[in-house]
């Protein structure tokens, strides 16, 4: 499982990136925490897929405009990590 010094998990990147956006420590996001728990808003739900986007490389399906019609489900932690892992497999 280890995939090299300096390598993150996909689960550890997009906890940074989350609690980076909410202003929290790592430490507080749980893979069932909301994003509306963190006190993450629209705003910043946009600049976390796109920072998501950016560290993986990837497309995430998602319109900010109507998010509950996306593709991929932002309703928890977990979920973003499963459909990051999800599209990064497709990727390949």
């Amino acid at each position: 499982m280890n995939k090299g010094a300096g390598q993150m998990s996909i689960k550890d990147k997009v906890i940074a990136i989350i609690a980076e956006q909410a202003v929290l420590e790592p430490s507080d996001v749980t893979l069932d925490s909301t994003l509306e728990d963190l006190g993450i808003d629209s705003m910043g739900l946009v600049e976390s897929i796109f920072a998501i986007e950016e560290a993986f490389d990837i497309t995430i399906p998602f319109n900010a405009n109507a998010p509950t019609e996306s593709d991929f489900d932002i309703s928890s932690v977990a979920t973003i990590i499963a459909g990051i892992e999800r599209l990064q497999k497709e990727h390949r």
